[in-house]
C-alpha cells in the first residue's frame, strides 16, 4: 500500500505503514455503468421566468485560485495504483466540502432547506428503512451521507490502509456512489448557499474545489450529469456551471 493511503490511515489514527506496491492498476471499473436503484430526485421545468442563479452571474462565476487545465492534478501520478489516487482523492474531496459545510450549518437548518433541492424544481431523494425514496431536510440528508461516507473511510475492507490489503472489487462502484452524494452536497450548496459562500468572502476557494471535484469526476467517468437530471430539469442547478465553465474554458469539453 503506497503512502497515499498510509497517510489517511494517520488521519485516522492508524499507525504509520511502510508502503507496499500495488500491483493492481486496473481502471475497467471506472468506466463500467453505474446501476440506478430507483427514482432518486423529484423534478419538472423551471420556471421561464426564474432568475439566474448568483453562481451563474459575473463576476462570481469566473472566480477562482486555480489558473489552467486541471488535467495534470487529476491524472494518477506513474506507479500509483488507480485505486489508490481515486481513494485519496475521494478522502480529500470529503473532508475539504465537510469544512465548508460546516462554516454554513447555522443556515442550513430544517427551516431553511426543508428539502435537500439543488435547483428551483430538484429536489434529491433518500431511501428509508423501506427502501422507500423520500425527501428529507437538507441537514438530515446531509447527516446521513457524511455520517455513512466517514464510516466508510474508517472501514479497511472499503479504504485499505493497512500493508499487504487490497481494495475489494467492488470499489469502483462504491467510488462512484460516494462521488455522485458528494455532487449532491455541492449542488445542494451551490443553489441554498451561494449567497452566504459570498458573504463568507470564499467563493473562489469554492469554485476551485468544485471544478477540481468535476475535472477528477470526468477523468474516472465517476458521474454523468445526466444520471442526476430529470429529463425535464436537464440544465438547472449546477448542471448549468459546469456548462458554463467548459464555455470559459476552465472544464475541458
Amino acid at each position: 500500500m503506497s503512502s497515499f493511503l498510509n497517510s489517511i490511515g494517520r488521519l485516522r489514527g492508524g499507525p504509520k505503514r511502510s508502503p507496499v506496491h500495488s500491483p493492481s492498476t486496473n481502471q475497467q471499473g471506472y468506466f463500467d455503468p453505474l446501476p440506478s436503484p430507483g427514482a432518486e430526485f423529484t423534478g419538472g421545468p423551471p420556471s421561464p421566468n426564474g432568475q439566474k442563479p448568483l453562481y451563474l452571474c459575473q463576476p462570481f462565476v469566473k472566480a477562482a485560485l486555480v489558473k489552467g487545465s486541471f488535467k495534470t492534478i487529476v491524472a494518477p501520478p506513474k506507479y500509483v495504483d488507480v485505486n489508490e489516487w481515486v481513494a485519496v482523492n475521494l478522502f480529500d474531496f470529503y473532508h475539504n466540502l465537510n469544512h465548508f459545510y460546516g462554516a454554513l450549518t447555522d443556515f442550513c437548518t430544517l427551516q431553511n432547506c426543508p428539502s435537500m433541492s439543488a435547483g428551483p424544481t430538484l429536489n434529491f431523494l433518500w431511501p428509508d428503512q423501506n427502501q422507500r425514496m423520500v425527501s428529507l431536510p437538507a441537514p438530515t440528508y446531509i447527516d446521513f451521507v457524511m455520517s455513512w461516507l466517514q464510516k466508510l473511510l474508517d472501514d479497511e475492507n472499503v479504504f485499505p490502509t493497512k500493508s499487504g490489503r487490497e481494495f475489494p472489487n467492488s470499489f469502483a462502484y462504491t467510488a462512484k456512489h460516494i462521488y455522485k452524494h458528494l455532487f449532491r452536497i455541492f449542488a445542494h450548496i451551490y443553489h441554498a448557499h451561494f449567497e452566504q459562500i459570498l458573504h463568507l468572502s470564499v467563493e473562489a476557494h469554492f469554485n476551485s474545489l468544485f471544478a477540481h471535484f468535476l475535472a477528477f469526476g470526468k477523468e474516472f467517468d465517476l458521474l454523468a450529469m445526466k444520471d442526476l437530471m430529470t429529463p425535464e430539469g436537464m440544465g438547472q442547478g449546477v448542471a448549468g456551471l459546469s456548462d458554463k465553465w467548459r464555455e470559459m474554458g476552465i472544464l475541458e469539453v
